[in-house]
């Protein structure tokens, strides 16, 4: 039996309990949610399924060693003092990132580049040789984070971070990351029971989310590469067993989901994307005006999308703002629609009143997820019946 062992999942701002969530249903333990981050325990197995299915995720990090810093040197001499021939080979490569909450030190670039001396000055004192660095492609990865005095050493599991999924090959202007984009579609309460929208879809990125969680299909599967398989006790046969018992959850959808975009370029990125993805038995994109559009039918419609903030497309935000609350109350009745904005001034000219906000950063601008509850018929109607 594989032992288990403490992990750490990072995560976007407000997502610690979609992950948490995540985490137990795949049959994590001892799941604890931080800031921007969930720490749990699992086996080696356990760490190839986080990896693979895990949508709200960035990276999984297997923290190896945690001790107190004073200075530099102190730094340098416990890092020099640890293993490091238990987890890469003195001809291997190596990378260092490092995050600092500390006054000790200021510069993660530093002490990034303080952890890799210490770990090759320890290969070449004891075997004469040295690994060298690698930034694209390292055999092991290194995460250094120091909070106070606090250091914790942890080995990079995921390479990459998770949001490159690997069906993305074409892009827009302003492209939404793959994980905040299921994380907003989970927030949205979205189980795939409805038709589901995208009324500015840009590259496909929330079709495609919203159609792998429809299916439950693990959304990274199609990632051409995880770090942990350069470790040493990289297990082939484990990961393609845990593979094919994902594979084997997967579900039947039975709705439509379907986006539209006003240029034609982004129409033709999204629909490369959703082929590239597999899935385009489920999802429509269509050249759409979504000002000139109406719903078709009386079903219930379950819309997501991220309408442009003024950052880097120019448009007037009052009018385009104003339009999506006049669309949504005079052609989709029966529609919940969300949409996260970083205007927060042009949230006010959508007139509506949003029945729910919360608060999120996309990247780094604060932004909110909103929505807005499209009845049929009047409000009164809906609770008579």
């Amino acid at each position: 039996m594989e032992e288990n062992f403490n992990m750490l999942a990072k995560t976007l701002f407000g997502f610690e309990d979609l992950l948490a969530n995540e985490l137990t249903q795949l049959g994590a333990q001892d799941v604890k949610t931080g800031v921007r981050s969930v720490s749990f325990s699992g086996d080696k197995g356990f760490m190839y399924k986080a990896n693979l299915g895990l949508r709200t995720a960035i990276k999984i990090l297997k923290p190896i060693n945690t001790f107190t810093v004073n200075n530099e040197q102190d730094l340098y001499n416990k890092l020099y003092q640890m293993p490091w021939e238990q987890y890469v080979k003195p001809t291997g490569t190596i990378a260092v990132d490092a995050t600092i909450h500390s006054e000790l030190f200021t510069n993660s670039l530093y002490i990034a580049q303080k952890t890799k001396d210490a770990i090759v000055d320890k290969f070449r004192d004891t075997t004469g040789e040295r690994p060298n660095v690698d930034l694209k492609f390292p055999d092991l990865k290194v995460n250094v984070h120091v909070d106070r005095h606090q250091c914790t050493i942890s080995l990079d599991s995921s390479g990459d971070s998770l949001h490159k999924r690997g069906y993305k090959l074409a892009t827009n202007i302003a492209p939404i990351n793959e994980v905040l984009a299921a994380g907003l579609i989970m927030l949205s309460g979205w189980d795939g029971q409805t038709d589901f929208m995208d009324p500015m879809c840009g590259s496909g990125t929330m079709l495609i989310e919203a159609a792998m969680i429809a299916c439950n299909i693990p959304p990274n599967l199609m990632r051409k590469e995880f770090a942990f398989e350069r470790w040493n006790d990289w297990d082939v046969d484990l990961f393609e067993k845990i593979e094919a018992s994902l594979l084997g959850k997967t579900r039947d959808f039975h709705h439509k989901i379907v986006g539209y975009d006003k240029a034609p370029s982004a129409v033709a990125k999204a629909i490369e994307n959703v082929k590239n993805a597999q899935l385009d038995d489920f999802i429509e994109v269509k050249h759409e005006d979504f000002f000139k559009t109406q719903k078709g039918g009386d079903a219930k419609l379950h819309m997501v999308f991220n309408p442009p903030y003024g950052e880097r497309l120019n448009i007037d935000m009052q009018e385009f703002y104003k339009s999506i609350g006049d669309t949504l109350k005079q052609n989709y009745p029966n529609t919940d629609a969300w949409f996260i904005t970083s205007n927060l001034d042009a949230l006010k000219h959508v007139g509506l009143r949003p029945s729910r906000k919360i608060h999120l950063f996309n990247a780094k601008l604060e932004a909110r997820l909103v929505k807005y509850e499209m009845y049929a018929g009047s409000k009164k109607g809906k609770y008579m019946k």
